[in-house]
Parts: C-alpha cells; sequence; structure tokens
C-alpha cells in the first residue's frame, strides 16, 4: 500500500480544520429581559464568575472559537442558561431568586461552580474567598424572623394516600412514610423551612450501622419541610406543611438518576411536582456536590460511619438513660434562636397512637441540641451536642412523671416539683407538626 506524503497528510488535515471552522451553530445573544435583583456590588461578583454561561450574553476567549472547542463551550453555555439564567431570573419572585443564589453558593463551595474544565482555562471565572463571602453576606440567612401564626382559613381537603398521584417520572408515592423513622433534622434560614428526614426500616438499619456510603438497595428517604412560624412562646415552630420528597434506592433501576428514584409532592393535597418527567434533572443537579456520599446531603445522627456522612456529636447520648428515644418516632420540632438550640419531641408507640391527648403509657421525650452549620449546605442549621434530655410519662390516672438530664454528660437533674409540673405541661402540649 502507497504511504501519502506527509505534506499532504498534513494539508489534508489543515484543509479538514479549515472546513471544520464552517459548521459553527450559532449561540443566541439577547438583551436581558429581567436580571436578577441584587445590589451592584452583588450583581459585579455575579457578573465576573457567572454570566460568561448562565446569562444571554455570550463572552468567548479567542480560543472559544476554534472548532471543536467551540461546540464544547457552545454546549455548556447552552445547558447552563436552561439550568439558570441571571439575564431572566428578575422575573421569578423575590423568594425564588435567593433561593436560586443559595444553590450557586453552596456550587461555588463544593467547587462544582464554575466547571473544572472551564475554569482551567478562564481562571478568572473563580470567585475569590472575599468574594464568596460576600455573597453570603448577602444572602444572610436567618435575618429575617419568620412569620406569625397564620389566620384560620377553610381547610383543604386531605386525599387518600393510597390515591395520590405519582411523580411524572412514574415514580409511586408510599404512603407509609410517615410512619418511617427519623434520621435527622435541618432549620433552613435560606428559606425559612424546618425539614424532618425520614427514612424506612432499611434505611434505618443502615445508618446504625453506619453502612451508608452507599446506601442499601430498597432504602427509603422522606424529606418533610414546613415553613417556619414564631410562636408566642419565642420558639419557631413548624407551621404550614410545605412538601415531601421521597428518594428511593435502586442503583440498577435508576441507574440514569444517580441510583434514586426521585419524587416531590407539593401542599396538603399532595400534588406531583414538575411538568415532565425531566424535573428529575433539577434534583440529580442539585445534588451533585454530594456524589460522595452517595447524592444525600443529610447528615444522618448515628455514631457509626464515615465523618461525612454521619453525624456523630448529635448521636451522643448516653447508655444510661431510661430510654432510648433517638429510636422511636418524632412528633414535632422547635428552634430557640435566643440560645442557638434545636430540640425535636419523640414518642414512644403509645405515644403515637394519640387521640385528643396522651393516655397512659405514652412516653415523650425531648431532646434539646446546640445548633451547628450544616458543613453541606450554607444557610442551614443542624443538631450538634445534646444539651438536654426531659422525658414524660404519662401514668395513671393522666398523671404527668417528669426527668431531666442534662449538663455535658446528660446526667440526672433534681428538678423542683413546680418547674417539674411547667415543663411536663410544656412538653405535652407541643403539637404535632402537622401532616397530610
Amino acid at each position: 500500500m502507497t504511504k501519502l506524503p506527509l505534506g499532504k497528510v498534513i494539508g489534508a488535515g489543515a484543509a479538514v480544520f479549515v472546513l471544520l471552522q464552517l459548521v459553527r451553530p450559532s449561540i443566541p445573544v439577547e438583551s436581558a429581559t429581567a436580571e436578577v435583583q441584587a445590589p451592584p456590588e452583588i450583581r459585579r461578583i455575579l457578573e465576573k464568575g457567572c454570566y460568561s454561561c448562565h446569562s444571554n450574553q455570550r463572552r468567548l476567549s479567542w480560543f472559544d472559537q476554534i472548532v471543536p472547542a467551540y461546540w464544547l463551550v457552545r454546549h455548556d453555555i447552552l445547558m447552563a442558561r436552561e439550568h439558570l439564567n441571571f439575564s431572566t431570573l428578575g422575573s421569578a419572585p423575590a423568594a425564588t431568586q435567593k433561593a436560586v443564589l443559595y444553590e450557586a453558593v453552596n456550587m461555588v463551595r463544593f467547587g462544582e461552580m464554575p466547571l473544572r474544565s472551564f475554569a482551567a482555562l478562564h481562571p478568572e471565572a473563580r470567585l475569590t474567598p472575599r468574594e464568596l463571602a460576600a455573597l453570603e453576606g448577602y444572602l444572610a440567612p436567618w435575618s429575617t424572623p419568620p412569620d406569625g401564626p397564620a389566620a384560620a382559613g377553610e381547610s383543604p381537603s386531605h386525599p387518600s394516600l393510597t390515591q395520590v398521584h405519582p411523580a411524572p417520572n412514574g415514580l409511586p408515592f408510599d404512603p407509609a412514610f410517615a410512619n418511617w423513622k427519623p434520621i435527622s433534622t435541618t432549620d433552613r434560614g435560606d428559606n425559612s423551612t424546618f425539614r424532618l428526614i425520614l427514612g424506612n426500616d432499611l434505611a434505618v438499619k443502615a445508618v446504625q450501622s453506619g453502612s451508608i456510603s452507599p446506601w442499601p438497595d430498597g432504602a427509603r428517604l422522606a424529606k418533610i419541610a414546613w415553613q417556619q412560624e414564631l410562636g408566642p412562646d419565642g420558639l419557631v415552630h413548624p407551621g404550614k406543611f410545605v412538601q415531601v420528597e421521597l428518594m428511593v434506592k435502586d442503583a440498577q433501576r435508576y441507574k440514569a438518576t444517580e441510583g434514586w428514584g426521585w419524587g416531590r409532592w407539593r401542599g396538603l393535597d399532595l400534588t406531583p411536582y414538575g411538568k415532565d418527567a425531566k424535573f428529575v434533572n433539577e434534583c440529580t443537579e442539585c445534588h451533585q456536590p454530594m456524589r460522595g456520599n452517595d447524592f444525600v446531603y443529610t447528615l444522618a445522627v448515628s455514631r457509626n460511619g464515615p465523618n461525612d456522612a454521619v453525624n456523630r456529636a448529635a448521636a451522643a447520648l448516653p447508655d444510661g438513660l431510661p430510654y432510648r428515644p433517638l429510636d422511636w418516632s418524632a412528633i414535632t420540632m422547635y428552634v430557640d434562636r435566643k440560645t442557638r438550640t434545636m430540640a425535636t419531641l419523640y414518642g414512644n408507640d403509645a405515644a403515637m397512637r394519640r387521640g385528643p391527648s396522651y393516655a397512659e403509657g405514652a412516653v415523650l421525650a425531648l431532646v434539646t441540641w446546640a445548633q451547628r452549620d450544616d458543613p453541606h449546605w450554607f444557610g442551614a442549621r443542624i443538631p450538634d451536642v445534646p444539651r438536654s434530655v426531659e422525658f414524660v410519662q404519662v401514668a395513671a390516672g393522666g398523671q404527668l412523671v417528669y426527668r431531666r438530664f442534662a449538663g455535658a454528660k446528660l446526667t440526672g437533674d433534681s428538678v423542683e416539683s413546680d418547674a417539674a409540673a411547667q415543663r411536663a405541661k410544656f412538653v405535652v402540649g407541643l403539637p404535632p407538626a402537622r401532616l397530610p
């Protein structure tokens, strides 16, 4: 076989290269219709680090213009605009705009944005620590106090949990979610909500053994959200029910969506979220920073497991307590902003069968933790070291037996009878968080 002269090969390659430069689909350039609403100094930071891909502007370096690099850059820009476009974000409600900025900040904090491949050639797109701090300061979680109790109105009709429509991707709603056991709680200052994260039996066993990297097939997680409500007692309680989100682990069945099935149902009527199955892209893209933790943001309250996947400090309840409240079901939660503590009210099986009031045999446990910033999400706080555990047992005739364990080692406290009666009344008087 006759070999072509090297010069002809180079010439042919050059000709192909030149012809490829003509294959140049456009990158649309449009005027901003509604730019994100933010102070000028914040806009400048966003323009520097984000607008190259996440706006209607077209900012290409000379080397971005060369095919095939141009094709890759164009693909990234069009995908970025579809996910977030600062040139049109201003048309969304103010709360939505801030929510998008919180997600953007978290992506930057975890090194997901800008894309490593983009930042390698465009280092100017990286935000400096000072610029990131400025964005965080602007967002200022917990700077706005929660609203007070909403005015009473007509209660919406609740659907039968067995008749709730599946998510647009086909994931069925699981009516058993409310009976799952708590894995963690989150105080979200970015959107003034509480999150209670529950797991089915398989998920809870995985948490207890620390076998959650990855989570086992069959594990199911439910993330329930309520709006925060400032009570007359000065504490922040769960108010209006917002939504429940489900994650179902099946590595093979859901291989295309990071091994998880995703679904979200909003409002007391449990309306499925999303126009079509593409809503899952929101879930998987948001959870990308947690791929090292099998795409789960939650730091499960457990003594076992890798440090970046469980919350060992919050699980540090001594074995000498009369009960193991972390194995019980959760009834409600609250936050004390003044002391920066958060508490969860747990109940044994008898307590969970509550009617108008707790019957004999019911035992409640109010566990109070110090709070710490959630390392997985800027704008959130999670339980840290336990401060106290209060037990209230309902005895014969409705008598309330109160015991308190507090201090660094959670040892038994001696509480005066009047104070004990007052705390017991407070604990049994906490209303359950509202569910559909």
